[in-house]
C-alpha cells in the first residue's frame, strides 16, 4: 500500500485539502471543516459534490457535509435551552455559527486505524463566536480507511453548563432519489416539518415522491439506503446520536435555491446525523460529547 497523498488546492475562494489513498479520494475545505467530496476508487461518488455550489469566503457551501453547530436549522425551532445560549440582537443564522468560519488544521497523519485529519473551530474555544459567549472546544476528526468516519467532539471549557444541538449535514450522491429507499426507519416517530411540525409514524421503508423534510426520533445506530441503479447499499452507523434529519428539496424548492441546479434534487439525498429536538447535548463544565457517523458502501447481493 502506497503512502496517501495530501495536496493543498483552491476551489473558488476556499482553501482545501485533497487526500488520495489507494482506495479513495476525499476533499475537505478549511472553511467549516467541510467535506466537499468523497469517492471510492472505481465507484460512484458517495458524497454529493454540488456542481452549482458557491465557494466564496464567508458563504456557507451547499453540498458535501456541512457542520451545523451549536444549533441546527432555525434557532427558533430549537428547544428553549438551546435558544437561550444565543444572546445577540441580530437574527441567528441558520445551522449555527461555524459553517462559514475557517477552522484550524490540527494535523493530517497516518495512524494504525487509517489516515486521520483533525480540525478545530478556534473561535469557539476562545469564546469569540458572535452572540454565543461560551468557550467550547469543537473538533472534527475525519478518518479515512475502507470507510469514512466523521466525529464531531465538543468539550466545555467554561464554568457554566452549555446546551447545544448539532448535525453532520451529509449530502449523499444517488443515481435518482426517486428510485432510492431508506431502511431502518420503519415504526419510528418523525416530525413532519412540512405540515405543521406534526408527529407521525413511519410505515415501511422511506421512498421519495415529493419534497421531504423530516426529523426522525429515537433512531437506531444503523440506517442504510439502497440505490439499485448503482448496485449498492450505503450503510450509516452513528454513535451518540438518536435523531436523524432526512431532506430532499424536490422540484419547487430546488428551483428557489440559487446554488442548486433546477434538477439538482434528483442526484442527492440528505440523511443528517444529529442531536436535535429532545436529543440535544448538555455539557457541564469540563464535560465532553462526541457524535460520529461511519459511511460504508456495500454491493447489493
Amino acid at each position: 500500500m502506497s503512502e496517501p497523498q495530501v495536496d493543498t488546492i483552491k476551489i473558488g475562494e476556499l482553501n482545501c485539502w485533497r487526500i488520495s489513498s489507494d482506495d479513495a479520494e476525499l476533499t475537505i475545505s478549511q472553511q467549516g471543516a467541510q467535506v466537499i467530496a468523497y469517492q471510492r476508487k472505481g465507484q460512484q461518488p458517495l458524497i454529493w459534490s454540488n456542481p452549482d455550489a458557491v465557494f466564496k469566503q464567508g458563504t456557507a457551501v451547499r453540498g458535501g457535509v456541512p457542520v451545523c453547530w451549536p444549533w441546527f436549522g432555525n434557532l427558533a425551532r430549537n428547544p428553549q435551552a438551546v435558544q437561550a445560549e444565543y444572546r445577540a440582537a441580530d437574527a441567528a443564522p441558520s445551522h449555527g455559527l461555524v459553517r462559514a468560519l475557517d477552522w484550524a488544521l490540527l494535523g493530517i497523519e497516518q495512524t494504525q486505524h487509517g489516515l486521520q485529519a483533525q480540525f478545530t473551530a478556534t473561535a469557539a474555544a476562545e469564546g469569540k463566536l458572535a452572540g454565543w459567549p461560551h468557550k467550547v472546544a469543537v473538533t472534527l476528526t475525519v478518518l479515512l480507511n475502507d470507510t469514512l468516519r466523521l466525529s464531531l467532539t465538543s468539550r466545555n471549557l467554561g464554568t457554566e453548563a452549555v446546551t447545544l444541538s448539532q448535525a453532520l449535514h451529509s449530502y449523499f450522491a444517488v443515481s435518482d432519489v426517486r428510485q432510492v429507499r431508506v431502511e431502518g426507519l420503519d415504526g419510528l416517530t418523525y416530525i413532519e416539518t412540512l405540515d405543521g411540525w406534526q408527529s407521525r409514524a413511519q410505515q415501511g421503508d422511506l421512498h421519495f415522491a415529493s419534497e421531504t423534510d423530516r426529523i426522525y426520533l429515537n433512531t437506531p445506530q444503523t440506517l442504510s439506503f439502497v440505490d439499485a441503479a448503482w448496485q449498492r447499499r450505503v450503510v450509516l452507523t452513528s454513535s451518540r446520536s438518536h435523531t436523524a434529519v432526512v431532506w430532499n428539496p424536490w422540484i419547487d424548492r430546488a428551483a428557489q435555491l440559487s446554488d442548486m441546479a433546477d434538477d439538482g434534487w434528483q442526484g442527492m439525498l440528505c440523511i443528517e446525523t444529529a442531536n436535535v429536538w429532545d436529543d440535544v447535548v448538555s455539557l457541564a463544565p469540563g464535560a465532553e460529547h462526541s457524535m460520529s457517523i461511519t459511511i460504508d458502501s456495500q454491493p447489493l447481493d
